[in-house]
């Protein structure tokens, strides 16, 4: 009786040890999640003008996937050096409007 109850008590180590890394895991992968997201906050303010984020933040409440593309998109001009002043709320509409337009209309027709 004690070899199984060794054997459980082992067993039951090594469970613990493997929930202990997996959590420890899942708070640094958290962390690193949002440094990241503080990251691309901070470029965002040094691109675009407070109007131009307020304007991306209501926008976020309706579709947050397509603001995550916009920004990123904006963080990569700006990398490539192609941003030379803050992005002002008329320009981001322009673009907004350009990004927008490029989804597919679908017509239906009865016959």
């Amino acid at each position: 009786m004690s070899d199984i109850e060794e054997l459980r008590r082992k067993r039951m180590q090594q469970l613990q040890q493997q929930a202990a890394q997996q959590s420890s895991e899942a708070e640094s992968q958290e962390k690193m999640r949002r440094e990241l997201e503080a990251q691309k906050r901070q470029a965002i303010m040094q691109i675009l003008t407070p109007e131009a984020r307020s304007r991306l933040a209501n926008l976020r409440l309706t579709r947050p996937e397509f603001v995550e593309q916009i920004e990123l998109q904006l963080i990569q001009l700006a990398q490539m050096g192609r941003v030379k002043a803050k992005i002002t709320d008329e320009q981001l509409k322009v673009l907004l409007k350009k990004l927008a337009g490029q989804k597919r209309d679908i017509n239906i027709t009865w016959k």
